[in-house]
């Protein structure tokens, strides 16, 4: 076997078929499964700050029983060859061992683990206070202000997602921010729109998301999460905090159908489709910037040289990585 070579997701992507390596990457996820033969195959995901990768472990490899007994969110260093299927990076993985926490600094390694939005996340939420103070309405501002008192300080580190969008530390944050950014910006071409409503509305939208998703170092769903979804826990969180700030009861309806409906289709998740022009407006913003995450992650994890991403489910195609021949 040649030499090992410690590299980063982003640089391990770029390597040719059949080179060693090793590295110590965070086990995001693992789904055990059954081939046609009847042998169990596990398919894992793991990371680091720069990006995932996905593996295939059979049942009678070293690497399927040590990854088999980890816990999801854990570190583990991880001895491989690269290799591709149906060029997309899939390495074979020899062997996989847990890092012990007494390890000297085991706590910092985990920093170059836990993927991060690449914006400074203390400057967005100095961003989104100013947002919530933009809000004209009294009563809605309050509204606002309350919730984000009781569920700030989760709300500032939570993911978005567990894969589709903003899917990393602060994520949640930055999909909000920016959704302020394009609505705010987009409101004057919409008079039809409430202002008030409409922001309130992009503040608030994914707030159920700090229950519905772990808040460790690996993002998934947790039982409640499951059995309610976020759609009606952000829902329920607005409602609380609108009866105590005794908004008009229409007024609090509206706002609640913004939460209820922002999902966008009922396939997606969403309670009820938009039926009033602030639903459809933060709708559509929400849709617009959830793809554009997804535009943005491909470009920052492109391949150095690559001209395409790997296929990218949200989108339904890959990403061309390339910027257009403009002066």
């Amino acid at each position: 076997m040649p030499d090992l070579i410690r590299l980063r997701v982003k640089d391990l992507k770029t390597l040719e078929s059949g080179v060693a390596f090793d590295g110590v990457f965070l086990l995001k996820k693992k789904a055990v499964k059954t081939a046609k033969n009847g042998n169990p195959f596990m398919m894992a995901e793991f990371g680091d700050r720069s990006g995932s990768f996905s593996a295939t472990l059979f049942g009678d490899s070293a690497a399927y029983g040590a990854v088999d007994a980890m816990l999801e969110g854990a570190p583990v260093r991880l001895e491989g060859r690269s290799d591709r299927y149906n060029d997309k990076f899939s390495p074979k993985l020899f062997g996989a061992y847990p890092i012990d926490p007494s390890e000297p600094g085991y706590a910092e390694s985990l920093d170059g683990l836990v993927e991060s939005c690449p914006e400074d996340a203390e400057a967005l939420w100095a961003e989104f206070l100013t947002h919530i103070e933009a809000i004209p309405h009294a009563g809605l501002r309050a509204t606002v202000q309350d919730a984000f008192a009781e569920v700030g300080e989760v709300f500032r580190t939570s993911s978005a997602a567990v894969a589709m969008h903003h899917a990393y530390r602060n994520g949640l944050l930055e999909h909000t921010v920016h959704m302020a950014r394009a609505g705010r910006a987009l409101l004057p071409l919409y008079p039809e729109v409430d202002p008030s409503l409409a922001l309130a509305g992009i503040l608030l939208h994914d707030t159920g998301k700090i229950v519905e998703y772990t808040q460790g170092l690996a993002t998934k769903r947790t039982r409640t999460g499951i059995l309610q979804g976020h759609v009606v826990l952000g829902y329920a969180l607005v409602r609380k905090h609108g009866l105590r700030r005794k908004l008009d009861p229409l007024l609090l309806e509206r706002l609640e159908h913004i939460i209820l409906s922002h999902q966008g289709e009922l396939e997606w998740g969403a309670a009820a489709m938009a039926a009033t022009p602030e639903a459809v407006f933060v709708s559509q913003v929400d849709n617009l910037d959830a793809k554009m995450g997804m535009v943005q992650k491909a470009l920052r994890d492109a391949a150095e040289g690559a001209e395409f991403s790997d296929f990218i489910p949200g989108l339904k195609a890959p990403m061309l990585l390339t910027p257009p021949p403009v002066a």
